[in-house]
């Protein structure tokens, strides 16, 4: 992986999305809405972070496929 510090944050916004879905699926429990359900705008803020997270590193691994 690059050594890029906005690759870095997009991994780590990335594992505690893919942690949050397995926690939703394995035992229905939300830890981001656990944890920011009180801030809404917050925990919707993280939400959206994980996915621009996810469409970016979809570019650069496309980019670097070429």
């Amino acid at each position: 992986m690059n050594k890029k510090p906005i690759n870095l944050v997009a991994m780590i916004l990335l594992i505690i999305g893919g942690l949050n879905w397995g926690l939703i699926g394995a035992f229905k429990f939300d830890l981001v809405d656990t944890l920011l359900g009180s801030i809404p705008i917050l925990r919707d803020i993280v939400y959206i972070l994980v996915g621009i997270a996810a469409i970016y590193m979809i570019v650069e691994m496309a980019m670097k496929k070429k």
